[in-house]
């Protein structure tokens, strides 16, 4: 139980239904789709689609989506990839004879087609009750009328403003200017995109004037999108990826999300004695930092799209955990984890739902940089993801940027399966960080005992790109000692990620946890 004098926040608890997402008008959308009847499915498509009204810098219907679900009455674990490819027209060779070393994030060539409408146009007829028209309604009610613009989301709004070109800052800036916490944020062209699909389907957002609004603004900027490329558009089901962490068995997406990044950290963990650590000391935090830089290495190495990916049953398996174990040195930090394992390897939304039937929804959907390429379509002011930036450009890479291939993609959803049964969906939000996001939230779980909403509120720490961020709930005591060991150690400007979880606990009651890192909440009935 936590200290009710500090700050903090409770487990909610209901037993017909539950909801955990970022923004608040989207766990009561969710929550009132449930009541009206609609299932896990309705509600958590019905919230998703509204949160890229509420945080458009996070996520909208110009972008990608991932989904674990568990239909009611079972315990198996259905994976839905709802990512969309590169055009079929560009290849790595372009970018490369033009200098290019990366892809550039706000180019047109960083755009692939959006995959999500497709993807939840697809689970509405196949797995939800209600229907299109029902489950889009509060999105365009919200769009035509406006929401108020959350303290969070006014953050990183002024944060990701200056990604906005052309006519994206007409649509998503006032006056030339981000809005401040309580401006009200209308997108009446996303009320027409949605207006339509709820009335024609998919197709009416794939072809005729919506597709060709997105085509335009991208070929206009040097794009190679064509028709045929958004008409081809088609999500695909797929048989999870798991792993165990003590008595847990963790269910991840499969490539070309990089949810093995996270089995194969916490297959590294499961290797060092975590539980004997202080839960917020230094010694945890250089661990769980090592074991990052390993698992990330593995992940540039290996992971892209599906059909590419070769090499996924090494990077699960124990024993390349144990190797790469073996390399961390438990007082020192790697400065090249490239290097050291050589011989081994040869910005974003969640909701999760779950519904009184015991269905388990974990859905994760995203256009990737904050307002994404920051491209938008003249007319509908759709705001087009750079997931092209997940590509590489080195030739011969399993990653490399090639027409009709979907990249390596950042988010993940997850399940938390115990003894057969489904425990917990959850994710975890902020990009790079979410396998090491889910690595920590479950070693939280297990390794100290602590609840899912005290696993999701304790301090963070992430080893990116050189740097160490420990988050001010450390003390400066812990980061001294890190600094010690050789990290180089900053407290970052923005807090690490957001998370959302679901306990279907034996009494029968759900309990939902959700980050304050975020403006959202979890709420049930």
């Amino acid at each position: 139980m936590r200290d009710f004098q500090l700050p903090g926040r409770s487990p909610v608890l209901a037993y017909n239904g539950m909801c955990a997402t970022s923004h608040p008008l989207a766990a009561k959308t969710a929550i009132d789709i449930l009541e009206r009847g609609g299932n896990a499915m309705d509600a958590a498509i019905a919230g998703a689609i509204l949160l890229g009204i509420c945080e458009p810098q996070m996520t909208g219907i110009g972008g990608d989506c991932f989904v674990l679900y568990s239909p009611a009455g079972s315990e198996d674990v259905i994976a839905l990839n709802g990512s969309g490819r590169a055009p079929s027209r560009l290849d790595g060779s372009l970018l490369r004879d033009a200098g290019e070393t990366t892809v550039p994030l706000r180019s047109a060539h960083a755009v692939t087609i959006p995959g999500a409408i497709d993807a939840f146009c697809h689970l509405s007829d196949k797995v939800g009750t209600l229907g299109l028209d029902a489950i889009l309604a509060p999105s365009i009610r919200y769009a035509e009328e406006g929401v108020p613009v959350a303290a969070r989301v006014a953050f990183d709004w002024a944060n990701n403003a200056d990604t906005l070109q052309g006519s994206a800052r007409d649509h998503y800036l006032m006056k030339g200017q981000p809005p401040k916490e309580g401006a009200l944020f209308r997108s009446p062209g996303q009320a027409e995109v949605l207006r339509r699909i709820a009335k024609d389907g998919r197709d009416a957002f794939y072809s005729g004037e919506i597709a060709d609004d997105m085509i335009s603004a991208l070929n206009g900027l040097g794009g190679v999108h064509s028709a045929a490329d958004f008409e081809n558009v088609a999500c695909s089901t797929s048989d999870p990826i798991s792993g165990t962490y003590q008595d847990l068995e963790v269910v991840e997406h499969a490539p070309n999300g990089q949810g093995a990044t996270a089995l194969l950290m916490m297959n590294i963990l499961s290797h060092f004695d975590i539980a004997s650590m202080a839960p917020f000391g230094a010694a945890r935090v250089h661990i769980e930092a090592e074991a990052a830089k390993l698992a990330y290495d593995a992940r540039d190495r290996i992971l892209a799209d599906p059909d590419h990916t070769s090499r996924l049953n090494h990077m699960l398996s124990m024993e390349t955990a144990q190797r790469l174990a073996g390399l961390i040195n438990p007082r020192t930090a790697m400065t090249a984890a490239k290097t050291v394992s050589e011989a081994v390897h040869k910005d974003t939304v969640y909701i999760t739902v779950v519904d009184r039937d015991g269905m388990s929804v974990s859905l994760i959907y995203s256009i990737f940089h904050g307002f994404g390429s920051g491209i938008a379509s003249d007319k509908f002011g759709i705001l087009l993801q750079n997931r092209g930036a997940g590509f590489t450009l080195e030739e011969g890479h399993v990653n490399e940027l090639k027409g009709g291939k979907r990249p390596m993609h950042t988010i993940i959803p997850g399940m938390i399966k115990q003894g057969g049964k489904v425990l917990m969906p959850f994710g975890v939000m902020g990009g790079a960080y979410q396998p090491n996001g889910h690595a920590r939230f479950v070693s939280n779980l297990t390794d100290f005992g602590m609840d899912a909403q005290s696993a999701i509120y304790a301090p963070r720490a992430f080893a990116d790109k050189g740097v160490l961020n420990v988050e001010r709930g450390y003390s400066d005591e812990v980061r001294a000692e890190l600094a010690e060991m050789g990290h180089r150690v900053e407290i970052p400007r923005v807090a690490i990620g957001g998370a959302q979880a679901i306990k279907l606990r034996a009494d029968g009651l759900l309990e939902g946890a959700s980050d304050p890192r975020k403006d959202g909440c979890a709420l049930g009935y």
